[in-house]
């Protein structure tokens, strides 16, 4: 269906003026107040609260109904945070860009720069991701990421504006945009890459113990490339404002299985340790959609079988 135009521009008028009022709050105060509207107001609204259940319930079944409903709660102000602290641009990277780099892959990865070797960075929805952007970038560490266009292409050109203004280069999720990503790690690049999303046809790792099918593009091109891959995660701290780079030990490149299976080990290891930083309102295991493929597959097999 071709979009309307003038419906474009209304709405972009309405968000960029609902963000115009909200931007117009302090910074701190901006952060805690977007949070609890996303927790108290759009949560309940868009069913979030009841995708957490579900989500909880599918990984973790023995989970106290009190920390379930702790999670119901703090998982959308967190998202609520993230929201705004994106929108916020320079004032956001001004307010994070002293974040330090932590963990233990951080030698082997300031190597690899020194080095010109390709790196990939690989990180989930989880904290805010966006924080591991501008810190890298504060750090003289330029970063290749991915995003996807907004369907309202006035909108679109002020949230590209919004990410170019932390750092570039950034590049659709469109062919074309991952062709430029990948040839940006091949010429020797650090390219930052989300892998915590449901694949029709992705390789059958495990997350929280179920499995959870994921693309296997990001260990086919750190095996093609010889890249260093390390997961990096970044942490909201106590305060709700500040926040911690990790940067995890690094992946083996042994095979997509072996490489797939580790990074979500590492993430899994992460959720564990803040259980309200991941985004529980995402599917990422999809067990309907599993067992649809699963029958299709197997009436396949059957076709296959009886027409030999």
């Amino acid at each position: 269906m071709a979009r309307n135009d003038r419906r474009d521009r209304l709405e972009n008028a309405a968000i960029r003026g609902l963000l115009g009022l909200i931007l117009a709050v302090p910074y701190r105060w901006r952060v805690p107040m977007m949070g609890w509207v996303v927790s108290r107001v759009v949560a309940p609204l868009a069913g979030w609260r009841k995708r957490i259940r579900a989500n909880l319930a599918h990984v973790l079944p023995d989970l106290p109904q009190a920390e379930v409903r702790r999670l119901e709660r703090a998982v959308p102000d967190n998202v609520g945070r993230m929201l705004i602290e994106v929108y916020s641009g320079t004032e956001f990277k001004s307010r994070v860009a002293d974040t330090p780099l932590n963990g233990p892959g951080l030698p082997a990865f300031r190597t690899a720069r020194a080095e010109g070797r390709p790196v990939l960075l690989v990180t989930a929805h989880f904290g805010n991701y966006d924080v591991l952007r501008t810190a890298l970038f504060a750090s003289g560490y330029p970063l290749g990421a991915l995003y996807r266009e907004m369907r309202n292409p006035h909108f679109n050109a002020h949230y590209v504006g919004m990410l170019k203004s932390i750092g570039e280069p950034v590049f659709p999720a469109t062919r074309q945009g991952i062709t430029a990503l990948v040839r940006y790690l091949a010429d020797g690049g650090t390219i930052g890459i989300l892998t915590d999303v449901f694949s029709d046809k992705g390789l059958p790792v495990t997350f929280f113990g179920k499995t959870a099918p994921a693309a296997a593009s990001t260990a086919d091109w750190a095996l093609k490339y010889d890249a260093l891959v390390i997961p990096i995660y970044g942490v909201r701290q106590p305060d709700g404002l500040s926040f911690e780079t990790y940067l995890d030990t690094p992946v083996p490149l042994t095979d997509p299985q072996t490489i797939m299976q580790g990074l979500n080990d590492s993430l899994e290891r992460m959720v564990r340790r803040h259980m309200d930083q991941w985004f529980w309102i995402h599917r990422r295991w999809k067990p309907e959609r599993q067992a649809e493929l699963a029958r299709a597959a197997e009436a396949e097999a059957t076709a296959a079988a009886g027409g030999s």
